[in-house]
């Protein structure tokens, strides 16, 4: 029977970071000197602080559709700007700006998995990164000494993961432009393994040529896969944003890897109130020796 535990996850270490309010489905930031406004669905509460606190606020973001959208500046606002992560184990450097997307090139919260990474991986240690995004795991993992392969299908956001870790004063991270399905399974026939392998899977989307995407259809095969590429004693990391609960992920994992341990919960963030903001679903698998 392997172990499992259900808990909550939010960063420890953020300087440049915070949530200063939350609430009426919106969260309101700070990214280093920058106060931003942005939505969140779910931030079903209301507000702490008065709409004097949330007009500060140097830029609003306003959705046009489910996924787009524009950001209104409210005051003077840079193209990009940087903002660093400092932990006794880590020191980052990530470039951000406003995208049509509301992200700006980094998810605060997955800074418990990048701690996760740097104690978990040792110097020479092969890592797996896939739908990579702007890298935080891969930098991590990078400044752990790790032998890391950052996979995405979008050249754009990979060439943003080069600027990150340039930097950070890393340098050695193997870079894949490719749908990262067909990636892995092309590993899994070459009998490659890896220590660490994280993956964040996008609810849909399309990869450089065009293919559609849509985890639902392909979660299965994407974790059978992946599975497979996992040494012994290694661990794999996997969260989504598509609404898909911990204990459905928890299922899946305990049917293809039933002897692994694992633990499973929400990745959240914490409120300058203190209150939890959860942002996804987040599984820890780790192998038996």
């Amino acid at each position: 029977m392997s172990t499992r535990t259900y808990q909550r996850w939010a960063p420890e270490h953020w300087e440049e970071y915070a949530v200063l309010d939350s609430g009426d489905r919106s969260r309101l930031e700070r990214f280093g000197t920058l106060l931003l406004d942005r939505p969140d669905p779910s931030a079903v509460w209301s507000r702490s602080l008065d709409f004097d606190a949330w007009d500060k606020a140097n830029a609003r973001f306003e959705p046009t559709g489910m996924t787009k959208g524009n950001w209104v500046p409210l005051e003077s606002v840079p193209e990009g700007w940087n903002l660093k992560y400092r932990s006794p184990r880590l020191d980052l450097t990530f470039q951000l700006e406003m995208t049509r997307f509301k992200h700006v090139g980094v998810f605060p919260e997955q800074a418990v998995n990048w701690e996760f990474i740097a104690e978990h991986l040792k110097p020479g240690d092969a890592f797996l990164n896939l739908f990579a995004y702007t890298g935080g795991a891969s930098l991590a993992a990078r400044a752990a000494g790790a032998d890391v392969t950052h996979v995405d299908a979008i050249r754009q956001v990979v060439d943003w993961t080069r600027i990150n870790m340039e930097l950070s004063g890393l340098d050695g991270i193997r870079w894949v432009v490719e749908d990262a399905l067909k990636f892995a399974q092309r590993e899994q026939r070459r009998g490659k393994k890896y220590r660490g392998i994280v993956l964040d899977p996008p609810t849909w989307g399309l990869g450089p040529k065009g293919q559609k995407w849509r985890l639902e259809d392909q979660l299965l095969n994407l974790c059978e896969t992946v599975a497979a590429l996992v040494e012994p004693g290694g661990f794999i990391i996997m969260n989504t944003y598509s609404g898909i609960a911990p204990s459905a992920l928890e299922t899946v994992w305990d049917r293809i890897l039933p002897a692994a341990s694992s633990e499973a919960g929400e990745l959240c963030l914490r409120g300058e109130d203190g209150h939890w903001i959860p942002t996804g679903s987040l599984i820890r698998i780790t192998t038996q020796p």
